[in-house]
């Protein structure tokens, strides 16, 4: 069992005391209660891994901006929003290479860059969303139309999703909503949209506008997934 299921490692509601070690990828946006499997095996983000192990193992998931492609090896820009998160599960593997799972926690504002090498490290400022209760007839309204635009995508399969939006029927409120913002094949810009809402509210009614657009739209060839550098990548699910 990960340390994190074995309740060693508190809800985040604050930010951290330290520097957060930042992992910057193009075209992905990690919402919080997401996992998100990564494979780890650039030798700057191994030392990361090791460093975030050693201590509560937090990491920030950022999303490089436009044109990381010429400065990959060095600092490509990143968005200042994004998302905290915390290695839940991981394997090292024969060749010193990591799999791992990384679970969101909460968004973040990444602040000032502290550390440069051998990989970034940021002080971040926490932004937690806004409070609600969970039986609130909203919230049943809500989960009610985003799970109707979702059945609609489901046969689409690739067309509409980068990977199957596999939630339990009874997860949160808040979980529904941010797995399928983060399945859903929406462009970088749009997702960064439904992470900037404080209320899961407005992002569910954001992202059930979204699919409904989807849905809508002329029937296409499935959008390409984005590059991912030479050297560490995010997996997500398959279709089979």
């Amino acid at each position: 069992m990960s340390p994190a299921k074995r309740g060693l490692f508190p809800p985040l509601n604050q930010a951290p005391k330290h520097p957060v070690p930042v992992f910057p990828l193009p075209g992905v946006v990690l919402f919080p209660h997401v996992v998100l499997p990564l494979h780890i095996y650039e030798l700057r983000f191994r030392t990361m891994v090791r460093d975030a192990l050693s201590g509560e193992r937090l990491i920030a998931l950022a999303t490089l901006l436009p044109g990381w492609e010429h400065d990959y090896q060095g600092s490509p820009a990143f968005h200042e929003l994004g998302c905290l998160g915390r290695i839940e599960e991981i394997e090292w593997l024969p060749n010193d290479c990591y799999d791992l799972k990384l679970r969101g926690l909460v968004r973040a504002r990444f602040l000032k860059v502290v550390r440069e090498f051998p990989y970034r490290a940021c002080e971040v400022e926490v932004l937690p969303s806004a409070p609600f209760e969970a039986d609130d007839p909203l919230a049943a309204m809500e989960r009610h139309a985003l799970l109707e635009q979702m059945q609609k995508l489901l046969p689409l399969g690739i067309e509409a999703w980068f990977a199957p939006p596999v939630v339990a029927p009874d997860a949160p409120f808040e979980t529904l909503v941010n797995t399928l913002a983060h399945c859903a094949r929406l462009d970088v810009a749009s997702k960064l949209e439904l992470l900037s809402h404080e209320s899961v509210f407005e992002r569910s009614r954001a992202l059930t506008s979204k699919l409904a657009g989807m849905f809508s739209a002329p029937r296409r060839a499935a959008t390409p997934m984005p590059p991912t550098p030479k050297g560490d990548s995010s997996e997500g699910g398959s279709w089979n």
